[in-house]
């Protein structure tokens, strides 16, 4: 004769119905601040900083207003968590990759230049970043301060970590970093409308290939180490005529 399967105490069921709730729950809210996320950066490059507000956020998102206050507490720390999400910046973590004992371990020279190396691929794949960063120069806000100082934590966190002794050792380094952290921040913004900079084709891998096999001989020289030979004819296959 077949038993019957001991029924499941309507206590238990009841638990694991609670749970699915809670756990649905969860996952919505973690889809709304994504989507919320994902607003800030659409309003900013869109819109610029004079349009965000969190009106302007909900209704890109598709929520009530209330979310963000209930999500975020607000607009300042909204923009302060968009920031710091890797979003709009790299994070230091993603330029020193998946292996970072071992980009830590590098050379000097090496490390240097190969974070810059994926501070432009970073950079390059963030257009919306491209369209605030040249919004910045012509619109300054406290919204706006909330990312610089989202850039300077991150500018402190990377001297730390790449520079060590050898920024110690080399104070001028230290300028020349800031330099080219500019530089590279400005032709990005500038590929927008002009296309090639001092013959380097701006919206092309092979320009910016072109950019930071240069970063990669300056680090060299940088550093103290002998550059290496530079095949003929190699610069000029990595640019075009005006």
């Amino acid at each position: 004769m077949r038993m019957a399967a001991p029924k499941r105490s309507s206590r238990s069921a009841q638990g694991s119905r609670v749970h699915a709730g809670v756990a649905a729950k969860a996952r919505d809210r973690g889809a709304t601040e994504e989507r919320i996320l994902a607003a800030v950066g659409t309003v900013l490059a869109r819109d610029g900083f004079g349009a965000v507000g969190v009106n302007a956020i909900a209704r890109e998102a598709g929520v009530d207003k209330v979310l963000i206050y209930r999500y975020f507490g607000g607009l300042a720390e909204l923009l302060r968590q968009w920031g710091a999400s890797g979003r709009f910046w790299p994070t230091v973590d993603e330029l020193l990759g998946d292996d970072r004992a071992a980009m830590l371990a590098r050379p000097a020279a090496e490390r240097w230049s190969l974070f810059f190396d994926r501070f432009i691929d970073a950079l390059r794949a963030r257009p919306l970043t491209v369209e605030i960063l040249a919004a910045e120069i012509v619109q300054r806000n406290e919204l706006s301060a909330i990312l610089e100082d989202e850039r300077e934590q991150w500018g402190a966190q990377a001297e730390a970590l790449l520079g060590g002794e050898e920024f110690r050792a080399r104070p001028h380094l230290r300028g020349t970093t800031l330099l080219l952290v500019a530089g590279v921040q400005y032709l990005l913004v500038r590929a927008r409308t002009i296309r090639v900079f001092g013959g380097i084709d701006l919206r092309t891998d092979a320009g910016w290939r072109a950019l930071t096999e240069s970063l990669r001989a300056s680090a060299l020289a940088l550093f103290g180490a002998k550059p290496p030979t530079v095949r003929k004819g190699a610069a000029r296959a990595q640019t075009i005529r005006r």
